[in-house]
């Protein structure tokens, strides 16, 4: 990765701040709360059971009760309870509509904004980070947070280089890490990790227990900004002038603070999931998609948090991409076998896609399944790739997951015998949330076409 430009300014101690939302025991108290929670109501479901109640009935209400709770705590506090509730957030278009539907909005919340530092804890950060005199780099500052998110917060201010004498003032965003992250990040991720029997009520067919383990393996990375002010400088660079994509430049930071180009944008694509028009959708959900495929190839890495509160809406019509604390870092670009697979997928070489599996390590030695089998767990997740446009629908979706987490051979009976080796965690991940950031826009996009254009190894046959 090429030196970065912006400005390293020295490293601190950690803030002595207010630790996020209260103390560690409060906060393990809440998260508590919810196995507690769920026992009582599964208690109660039984009781409905002896009275005659039926069972899908009984489970539909625990469900809403789990959702009520889950939500209302994790939409509370920060840290990993607050980055957990924002990734679950991206599959809600895979949770029965019959009681996800009072919950949409505060998912959306979870995607867009958590609560906020007080001005008091503000300003004991900047002096931590940019000490006493921080004023004099900041002629103004604006006290009330322009996003607030899991680990840090966002504040609007002007921003003087201190090594450029007479400089003037630009609009800037001042990435503020919570005092105590660390300590919270890794607490509640794992609390969080013995909960996954609960989050599993949910959506049966989500393991969350891979999406916590992958979370606590990033944690060190997502916490020191000066890993991220590199990745972000190296987007910045490569999408400069791009008329799709627009990523604010990183002008300073240190291991808690990082200081980029404003991006002047009201709203996101958590607005657009909520009440855009349908030629809304379809233009941001192909900008969304395109610059997910072109960033390995560009930058050397896949921007790794998709969750749509980091993709800003800028009035010119392009859309802002923030957050890069978490990347995958590939220099060699996407794996072209990746492209392959999907292509014999794609033209029914289902033999071929068996051979591939193996080989990447996605079928252990000694799991025996057949082409036949494959097909028809694989075929319908491949759809998008098949034709020249589609769209993605929460329905879609909805039914790609029931169909996975069935109890049958094509169902979990294969997932069940399908590995997922390491190096395709992350990808994995982002290919998967992206889709469902899709369904929940309901886009309508030329997938196989940016597939072609920025997949490698999809081309390559056919």
């Amino acid at each position: 990765m090429p030196e970065t430009p912006e400005k390293k300014l020295p490293a601190k101690d950690e803030p002595k701040g207010r630790p996020l939302s209260g103390s560690a025991f409060a906060r393990t108290a809440r998260l508590a709360s919810l196995p507690v929670g769920f026992a009582g109501r599964t208690t109660l479901g039984v009781g409905k059971r002896i009275v005659g109640a039926p069972a899908n009935a009984v489970l539909s209400d625990v469900q809403r009760r789990t959702a009520d709770q889950v939500f209302s705590v994790l939409g509370q506090l920060k840290g990993g309870a607050m980055k957990f509730g924002q990734a679950m957030s991206i599959f809600e278009a895979a949770l029965p509509e019959e009681f996800i539907g009072p919950y949409r909005e505060t998912l959306t919340k979870l995607q867009d904004s958590a609560p906020p530092m007080p001005p008091a804890v503000v300003h004991r950060v900047l002096t931590e980070e940019f000490g006493v005199d921080w004023r004099e780099q900041f002629p103004t500052f604006g006290e009330a947070p322009a996003a607030s998110a899991s680990i840090g917060q966002v504040h609007r201010a002007t921003w003087v280089d201190p090594d450029v004498p007479g400089s003037e003032p630009v609009d800037v965003a001042v990435k503020l890490q919570y005092p105590g992250a660390a300590k919270a990040l890794t607490a509640d991720l794992r609390q969080i990790a013995r909960l996954a029997r609960l989050f599993g009520i949910l959506a049966p067919g989500l393991d969350v227990k891979p999406l916590v383990r992958e979370l606590q393996d990033r944690v060190a990375e997502e916490l020191d900004y000066s890993l991220e002010a590199g990745a972000q400088s190296v987007f910045a660079t490569e999408f400069a002038g791009d008329p799709d994509i627009v990523v604010p430049e990183p002008l300073a930071h240190t291991e808690r603070a990082l200081v980029s180009t404003w991006l002047e944008s009201e709203s996101s694509l958590a607005q657009i999931i909520t009440d855009g028009t349908q030629e809304q959708r379809d233009h941001y959900g192909e900008a969304y998609v395109r610059f997910l495929f072109a960033g390995p190839s560009r930058t050397g890495m896949l921007h790794a948090d998709p969750h749509p509160g980091n993709f800003r809406i800028m009035p010119d019509g392009r859309l802002g991409v923030v957050d890069y604390g978490a990347v995958a870092r590939l220099p060699e670009g996407l794996p072209p076998s990746m492209g392959r697979l999907l292509r014999f997928a794609v033209d029914g070489d289902y033999d071929s896609v068996v051979d591939g599996l193996r080989d990447e390590g996605f079928l252990k030695r000694g799991v025996d399944l057949d082409p036949v089998t494959i097909a028809r767990y694989i075929g319908p997740f491949v759809e998008p790739a098949s034709v020249d446009r589609f769209t993605f629908t929460r329905e879609w979706m909805r039914a790609q997951m029931l169909r996975g987490s069935a109890p049958t051979a094509d169902g979990m009976g294969t997932a069940m015998k399908i590995n997922l080796p390491p190096q395709y965690l992350l990808i994995h991940r982002v290919w998967v949330g992206g889709i469902g950031v899709l369904s929940q826009l309901g886009a309508t996009a030329p997938f196989r076409a940016i597939l072609e254009e920025s997949l490698p190894g999809f081309a390559d046959q056919g």
